[in-house]
């Protein structure tokens, strides 16, 4: 007995030296990593020997998993013999340094990397083979390097890879099928130096993966069509014994330039005709446009002009981002549609006006709104809504209203609430107009636009980045607005949350607008625009709960942290909306990946972001009941900013 005993502690001795190298070893790797290529934020307690309490790391089973040290100035080169001995390895994101040289090659010993994040920074050279060994991967983002060669058909062996974006490097050549990829859902290749045609098996993947190279071919522009391809018109090859004429190619070449010449000068001359018929016969219009001003509005509502038309798709009731035009003053008069004349008519001689809430400024009427110029803003949930310039300078906004059923004292009860609504984070209704076909209302005209313009908007070169301060403080106005309107009773909410009725002043303070109108407009026509923001349980529209308010709240609140259109995942995935993502990118414990490229140069400030995203996903939680009240949300966003406002402050040098 005394034999077997030590004989087992010995074998659990030599048992408990096996596994505990395996850390050990990791806690070395990493310190030689500290070492090769810094880093501002790698203050690591090496007094502390299990490395898995050190920021950015992450263990399972006594070894390193997860290594995420995003944004934190790293720089140089990795050397081979660093990441090859953490071999269990599953995430790897050094994203937005400033890492130099190759790939080391022994990262392909990390056989069980699923997630490779090196966007953003200076790596070089042709795209290791050693990559298509790695079979577990899942995610590999290389954007935003300076990769040169061609890009090898070896992708095709990573089955499992769902992401691959190649995006800002030097890559050249052609894009290789990668159709075998079944699973890939995510693709990018824009903004390198590929030629040729797009491969079939990627043209699903739309035109910004491409855009920034010299390729052709679906979804960008068709390829061009060489005199070999056009059908006739195989060029022969030269009979070498055959020899031409002296003066024959001159005189063909004459007589093709001249036949050609005179063809130019036929349809030159057939064109100019008729673009002097056009011009005459606008000026016409234009004249008799003029003399029409002359007469009252009830003969010009008569007339029954309409505006050109209105881009359906556009998704933007709170207005900014629709493609806006210019309309003449009888256009402009046609948003009443005639409908001024005919309630006129219908009430004897009673004439429809505009009606102004409170002390609003009277420095306009009617007739000075239908001759003011206007311009189409978008189309959305609610009615069209236009920009109007009156004759003195002054815009306004002017939402014409859709499906309105209700009764006009009902109409007029209800858009006295609205009226009546107070506040600096709302837009404030100035007036109103009612006939039996049209209702108007005015508003202050926000030429900043929208959040939903400014989040989807220009991505070029132009754009002006959101910074964590303007999303957090746009975060906090839309709440405090939100809160107030709740304040006013337990029955009143917004109902219809959403980015493009978030609207910006200047200064980029949020000011909400569209709340109430869905208790006044009938159902939409196109529910499936607010599905992305809308709770699950809602089914009547027009009837929302504050719960169900949160609910799209906290789903505006993910919009701003992701960048992402609430419908649209980053998978693209059918059936994934915005919360669920999300709520799967934490389950896999890669939560850094989920914000907004714009937001990642911010480090100072992540556990901040983390905890508004923590708030977003509390906000769009499946049971109202486990949703917290606006009063909440607005202290908690308070709270945060707070918190990242004394943490810059502490990074002030004394």
């Amino acid at each position: 007995m005394p034999t077997r005993f030590f004989f087992f502690a010995i074998l659990s001795l030599l048992l408990l030296q096996l596994a505990e190298p395996d850390l050990v070893t990791d806690r070395a790797s990493l310190l030689a990593l500290r070492s090769s290529v810094g880093g501002r934020t790698l203050l690591w307690n090496i007094s502390n020997q299990s490395p898995c309490t050190w920021a950015g790391v992450k263990c399972e089973l006594n070894r390193v998993t997860v290594l995420r040290l995003p944004g934190v100035a790293l720089s140089g080169e990795i050397p081979t013999g660093i990441l090859g001995n953490l071999t269990q390895l599953r995430t790897i994101s050094l994203r937005l340094n400033s890492l130099t040289g190759q790939l080391p090659s022994d990262l392909s010993l990390c056989r069980n990397l699923r997630n490779l994040y090196l966007q953003g920074n200076r790596l070089s050279g042709e795209m290791p083979e050693f990559l298509f060994g790695l079979h577990a991967l899942v995610r590999l983002n290389l954007g935003g390097n300076n990769f040169s060669g061609e890009i090898p058909v070896g992708f095709s062996d990573l089955t499992r890879l769902r992401t691959l974006l190649l995006d800002s490097n030097s890559l050249s050549g052609s894009v290789p099928d990668l159709s075998s990829l079944k699973n890939l859902a995510q693709f990018n290749v824009s903004n390198n130096l590929l030629n040729g045609s797009i491969p079939k098996g990627l043209q699903k993947y739309g035109s910004d993966a491409f855009l920034g190279n010299l390729l052709c071919g679906k979804p960008l522009e068709p390829c061009p069509v060489t005199a070999t391809d056009a059908p006739g018109n195989a060029s022969e090859p030269a009979n070498p014994l055959s020899v031409a004429k002296p003066g024959e190619k001159e005189e063909e070449k004459k007589s093709k330039l001249s036949g050609g010449a005179i063809a130019g000068i036929v349809i030159g001359s057939a064109v100019g005709f008729l673009l002097i018929v056009m011009v005459l016969m606008i000026l016409c219009r234009k004249n008799s446009s003029k003399k029409s001003r002359s007469n009252d509005i009830a003969s010009i509502k008569n007339q029954e002009m309409e505006i050109p038309g209105e881009k359906s798709e556009m998704e933007n009731s709170g207005y900014g981002n629709g493609n806006s035009y210019s309309v003449a003053a009888a256009a402009a008069a046609s948003m009443v549609g005639g409908g001024g004349a005919k309630a006129a008519e219908n009430s004897g001689s009673r004439t429809k006006k505009l009606v102004f809430f409170g002390n609003a400024r009277r420095v306009f009427d009617l007739e000075d709104l239908l001759r003011a110029s206007a311009e189409v803003l978008g189309k959305g949930t609610f009615g069209t809504a236009y920009k109007a310039v009156l004759e003195g300078g002054d815009a306004v906004a002017v939402k014409r209203l859709k499906d309105v059923t209700i009764s006009e004292r009902e109409f007029k009860e209800k858009i006295e609430e609205i009226g009546a609504m107070d506040h600096q984070h709302l837009i404030p209704l100035r007036a109103f107009y009612f006939s039996g076909d049209e209702k108007l209302l005015v508003y202050d005209y926000m030429p900043m636009g929208s959040l939903s313009a400014l989040l989807h908007g220009n991505k070029g070169a132009g754009r002006t980045p959101l910074n964590w301060d303007i999303r957090s403080g746009l975060a906090l106005g839309a709440a405090c607005g939100i809160e107030y309107l709740h304040s006013q009773g337990p029955n009143v909410s917004h109902g219809n949350i959403k980015s493009s009725n978030i609207l910006l002043t200047k200064s980029y303070e949020a000011r909400v607008s569209d709340f109430r109108l869905a208790n006044i407009v009938g159902p939409s026509t196109s529910p499936n625009r607010v599905l992305g923001y809308r709770a699950p349980e809602v089914i009547d529209p027009s009837k929302v709960s504050q719960k169900a308010d949160v609910y799209s709240f906290g789903v505006l609140l993910l919009e701003l942290l992701t960048g992402k259109a609430p419908t649209h995942s980053v998978l693209n995935e059918e059936g994934i909306d915005l919360p669920r993502w999300v709520q799967s990118v934490v389950r896999e414990e890669w939560t850094s990946e989920v914000f907004d490229l714009e937001l990642l140069r911010y480090q100072n400030v992540e556990e901040e972001m983390v905890q508004l995203l923590q708030l977003a996903v509390d906000c769009a939680a499946q049971y109202p009941d486990k949703r917290p009240t606006m009063s909440q949300v607005r202290s908690r966003i308070e709270e945060l900013r707070r918190s990242s406002l004394l943490d810059d402050l502490t990074a002030l040098p004394t």
